[in-house]
């Protein structure tokens, strides 16, 4: 068994299209580590030129907001799902 990433639809194309993916690992860092690992191409629209996780990433694990837990240190355990959800800002005002 092992926790399972949900991918937003405008990252699949960077998983050849899956919508889930499944890996081993301890905390939230280090799934979003082995994701990185397999699917190398996500890094740029994840984390930024320091390799930090850009603030727009929003991680959600069980549905708790990580941010309000111990960040990228919160435990995964087996069978826990996270959600990575990016933020969207949009529109403008039309005059």
């Amino acid at each position: 068994m092992s926790v399972r990433i949900q991918l937003p639809s405008s990252l699949r194309g960077l998983t050849g299209g899956l919508d889930e993916v499944g890996v081993e690992a301890g905390t939230v860092g280090d799934v979003m580590l082995r994701l990185r690992e397999r699917y190398p191409d996500l890094k740029q629209h994840l984390y930024d030129e320091r390799d930090n996780l850009r603030g727009f990433v929003n991680l959600f694990l069980n549905d708790d907001d990580v941010r309000s837990r111990q960040g990228l240190e919160t435990p995964a355990a087996d069978g826990d799902v996270i959600m990575l959800i990016p933020s969207i800002a949009g529109g403008g005002h039309a005059g």
